[in-house]
């Protein structure tokens, strides 16, 4: 006789034992979590705490999509990976934690950027879609993705102190993510990839909050999140539900779709005015610095405040982005000024608007003040 794959060992059963004895999982919901399979796209913040606690719960195969390593700068609210695990690929550190916690799982790691051309390929045999992601570009290939392969995606987001969480599923009756949001913001209205910051607790609260919906979707118990938002505000400790409606003119899910191939979306933390003539890179900053007494500048930084206790650049003048109108008078207008900020967003819409109020002498940082840190000085803090 063949032995059932889903069958749970002695072990296996001693190790459940707290959800065999809950009605509403016992045995045979247990053999469901194991004869399941579910893609995280993402080993970060959300990804940490969902997948720990998905393989915690026996889910049976999991699959990781991350081509990144751990930073230094990650630690802090990225919990599945250790201080020995800097340099490491996220996957690879993720795989030996989550096999740690349970070796009765298997584990696929994908080490590889998630795009239109391999998206259906790497979600092929996986049961539910869960966005871990951190970028627009993701988060709209992952919904597409999912409604296009008729899986549910369980999304998640997290902002400085808010979180978001929901499933989207067409195919059960549900909105996707186009129905929300229809077309990704404008660049100007967001904050550059890797600024806006976020309280480390909070991707916890929201990871477990994904990993508890993806749960239910397997064993089929309770209200999943299909049509409702749920909002997190971690200084205020107040939770919202949002009620969400499919939008029949939807292009991905509505009545009529257009979209019906994965396609990627075009947004970059990048203004589309810059002037990309207007760029220079660290290695012709530190080049400048050299040459500073020939050749002064004035080297503006368009950080918060609270960003210059972490890292700074000798000799720079502080102006924060948005105070940038307000204080336009104390830059001299025929000074050359190079602008850089954490990563070159910040910076990039200074140059803009700079140029538009006839700065024709400025420039700004490629990569910002991480790139100087890991190109030029890593003694600058990255972060």
């Amino acid at each position: 006789m063949t032995k059932d794959p889903a069958e749970l060992s002695s072990t296996e059963l001693q190790r459940y034992a707290r959800h065999l004895t809950l009605p509403e999982v016992g045995l045979e919901g247990q053999q469901k979590l194991k004869a399941a399979s579910v893609l995280c796209i993402g080993a970060g913040g959300l990804g940490s705490p969902l997948l720990m606690y998905l393989a915690a719960a026996g889910i049976g195969r999991i699959g990781l999509v991350d081509f990144d390593e751990v930073d230094l700068s990650n630690l802090q609210r990225q919990v599945i990976h250790g201080q020995s695990d800097i340099g490491r690929l996220k996957v690879d550190s993720a795989r030996d934690r989550l096999q740690e916690i349970n070796p009765h799982i298997e584990l696929i790691a994908h080490t590889e950027r998630l795009h239109a051309e391999n998206a259906k390929e790497l979600a092929e045999g996986y049961d539910v879609i869960i966005d871990g992601t951190d970028n627009f570009t993701t988060r709209y290939l992952s919904n597409d993705l999912a409604v296009l392969t008729g899986k549910p995606n369980v999304y998640g987001s997290i902002y400085r102190f808010e979180g978001q969480v929901s499933v989207f599923a067409p195919h059960l009756d549900g909105p996707c993510y186009r129905c929300l949001f229809p077309n990704p913001p404008d660049p100007d209205q967001v904050p550059s990839c890797a600024e806006g910051g976020v309280l480390g607790a909070l991707p916890g609260i929201i990871g477990c909050l994904q990993a508890n919906e993806a749960i239910k979707l397997i064993l089929e118990i309770g209200e999943p999140a299909i049509g409702r938002l749920l909002h997190f505000d971690a200084l205020r400790f107040r939770f919202r539900e949002i009620k969400l409606r499919k939008d029949p003119a939807c292009i991905l899910c509505g009545d009529s779709p257009t979209l019906t191939q994965l396609k990627e979306i075009d947004f970059t933390c990048m203004t589309p005015e810059q002037n990309p003539l207007a760029e220079i890179s660290v290695q012709e900053l530190a080049q400048r610095f050299e040459e500073r007494a020939e050749r002064p500048f004035v080297l503006l930084d368009v950080r918060e405040d609270a960003e210059l206790a972490v890292a700074t650049l000798p000799d720079h003048t502080h102006i924060a982005l948005g105070d940038l109108p307000s204080r336009l008078a104390e830059l001299d207008p025929e000074s050359e000024i190079i602008i850089h900020c954490k990563v070159g967003g910040r910076s990039a819409k200074a140059l803009a608007y700079l140029q538009a109020q006839g700065f024709a002498n400025a420039c700004h940082v490629a990569g910002g003040i991480n790139a100087w840190s890991r190109e030029i000085d890593p003694s600058v803090p990255l972060y």
